[in-house]
């Protein structure tokens, strides 16, 4: 058995096993994710949230999943079929292939890449265009607008998430996600994390998630009081279904690359505690519950203020912040508090 495993197709085999736990894991989180995310709903406006379905309405979600399997697909009369169906399963793709290069613990990760900051950077810049693709083949007023909005909302907020992770990367010295959690480990527990000394970065770059994920308060591409909503007016069934899904990967994505980049990854918060991935799950849920109250309580950002605010503050923030960093890295201010590569030299040579 050890000898077949060691052979091109054992390996191929072994690929494609850990492939399908990822993909497992992703997509059981995503179950309740949905249904964590009516629940806080719910309970923020006193109401009681799905508890129908399943024990305390857990089964809800699959429910519904099912419903929009079963259902009939509808395709609008000039719609552009190829591209109609390409894009719900453009920006699904995309927002699973991301995780190939998320590590949850020390070895356990799919592909332990050197580059992978560049990587998911790459692969969440590719998601506009599955929303793009989507209200141009819709053919229809209200799709075009939420999908121009989209685009112009995700470009913009990219921008101020790639320098934001520019500053841990300055002070890591390394794009290696495993770098940089080993960069945030010492004896002081959670007061290692970069959240401390990167700490504005880590408001901007939730805000910034916010606006990139489309999630509210900055949903402008979906609002239901003008557009109905968006991009996804015209689908139905399947297509829709996996829009949701690509949705709510990419805010799982994004509650990962937080407790990654600035909370420790997989690192126990209290010294003495063992290290592990459940860890790393137990921040990712915290995030999205942070995310989840932020839809519960916040009003609805208008067009303008979201612009305004992306260009006019967020943008030269965070380009400050990154001249900030490389100064107070390259002078080692406070010794290592900013400037953690001599910590790893000294790791991965020792």
């Amino acid at each position: 058995m050890a000898e077949f495993l060691t052979t091109s197709l054992g390996m191929a085999l072994i690929i494609m096993a850990q492939c399908l736990m990822v993909i497992a894991f992703v997509m059981i989180s995503l179950l309740f994710l949905v249904y964590g995310d009516r629940k806080i709903w719910a309970a923020v406006q006193m109401r009681r949230g799905p508890n129908v379905v399943g024990p305390w309405g857990l089964l809800q979600t699959v429910a519904d999943a099912l419903k929009y399997v079963v259902k009939e697909i509808v395709v609008p009369a000039g719609a552009d079929k190829f591209v109609f169906f390409l894009a719900p399963m453009l920006s699904f793709v995309l927002a699973m292939l991301a995780w190939a290069v998320i590590p949850f613990s020390d070895n356990l990760v799919l592909s332990d890449i050197n580059v992978a900051i560049l990587f998911v950077f790459a692969i969440s810049s590719l998601e506009v265009y599955g929303v793009i693709m989507g209200g141009w083949a819709s053919n229809s007023k209200y799709p075009f607008l939420g999908s121009l909005r989209s685009a112009a909302q995700m470009i913009y907020y990219e921008v101020s998430v790639g320098l934001i992770i520019i500053g841990t990367i300055i002070s890591t010295g390394s794009m290696h996600f495993g770098d940089i959690v080993r960069a945030q480990d010492g004896s002081y527990g959670l007061f290692n994390w970069y959240w401390l000394p990167h700490l504005p970065m880590v408001v901007l770059f939730f805000v910034s998630a916010l606006a990139e994920t489309n999630r509210p308060p900055f949903d402008l591409p979906e609002a239901e009081s003008e557009l109905v909503a968006g991009y996804q007016v015209e689908y139905s069934s399947t297509p829709f279904l996996l829009f949701m899904a690509g949705e709510y990967i990419a805010i799982f994505l994004m509650c990962a690359l937080m407790s990654l980049l600035f909370f420790g990854g997989w690192l126990s918060p209290i010294p003495g505690l063992p290290d592990g991935a459940l860890w790393m799950v137990g921040k990712m849920a915290f995030f999205f519950f942070m995310f989840a109250m932020v839809k519960a309580i916040v009003p609805r950002y208008r067009y303008d203020q979201l612009m305004r605010i992306g260009w006019k503050v967020f943008l030269p923030l965070s380009i400050g912040w990154v001249v900030i960093i490389a100064f107070l890295a390259k002078f080692e201010v406070l010794g290592g508090f900013w400037a953690r590569w001599p910590e790893i030299a000294q790791a991965v040579g020792g």
